[in-house]
């Protein structure tokens, strides 16, 4: 293994938004950036099994599933942001911090890092020569149910924001009704199956370490809170009565 393909996938990262960000001083609609992100990472993923050293079966699962991932949510966040434009979230800390180029092409600059960082788990599973089956079929597994997961928790949100009669109203609908964030749970879920195909490599812990870092990044910086924060600010007292009776992150049944 070397560190080439991961200064090449820098150097793209940094490029690609650069140019993002050249879209939202344009436009002042600074939600793409999650878009290119997405998109980036999945590729940075097919870009590493191209160029691997694991066996065969190995990288095209890397690829398939980096691509799968990584587009569709590419594909759900674009959707999202043509519809409703800017995110609630970027808009309040637009509020927030004002227009400066320098603060917004910081965050640009963090969101390419963040690029590098969570395509290291793709880039060991690409290189494990000790890669097995028995793990590959582990990994193929957890991803699926991931995938599916989030897919599923995404339709049925934009599906209840979509119906006019829900404005003003709390999702609490199928997968919604067992988790405030079923969407962020099962995409943490899914960066397993990175772990899962690193077993056998004396870098498998960066693919753990890549878990660990979504789950702070969901819990703790970029993802719940702000989403939480903009839906008491949308919401309310309702949304205050489904965080007392439902569980934040982790699926389960909710209290009476």
């Amino acid at each position: 293994m070397t560190v080439g393909p991961v200064l090449a996938v820098a150097a793209a990262a940094v490029t690609a938004m650069a140019f993002v960000f050249v879209i939202e001083r344009r436009t002042r609609v600074a939600a793409w950036v999650d878009v290119a992100w997405a998109a980036l990472v999945g590729l940075a993923a097919a870009f590493y099994a191209a160029i691997g050293d694991a066996p065969a079966s190995q990288r095209i699962a890397v690829a398939a599933m980096g691509l799968s991932w990584g587009l569709r949510l590419a594909g759900h966040l674009a959707a999202r942001v043509r519809r409703h434009g800017e995110d609630g979230r970027y808009a309040h800390m637009r509020r927030a911090i004002g227009n400066a180029s320098a603060k917004w092409a910081a965050l640009f600059a963090f969101q390419a890092a963040l690029v590098v960082v969570f395509s290291l788990p793709a880039w060991v599973a690409a290189n494990n020569a000790a890669a097995s089956t028995a793990w590959l079929a582990v990994g193929v597994v957890i991803f699926l149910i991931a995938l599916t997961g989030e897919a599923i928790a995404d339709r049925q949100l934009a599906r209840f924001a979509a119906d006019p009669a829900n404005r003003g109203k709390v999702c609490a609908v199928g997968l919604w009704r067992y988790s405030r964030h079923p969407n962020y749970f099962f995409e943490w879920l899914g960066w397993f199956a990175w772990v899962a195909l690193s077993i056998g490599s004396p870098w498998w812990w960066l693919s753990l370490a890549g878990a660990a870092a979504m789950l702070a990044s969901l819990l703790w910086v970029t993802g719940i809170p702000f989403v939480e924060a903009q839906s008491l600010r949308s919401r309310g007292e309702a949304y205050r009565d489904y965080q007392r009776r439902v569980s934040m992150f982790v699926p389960w049944f909710p209290k009476a």
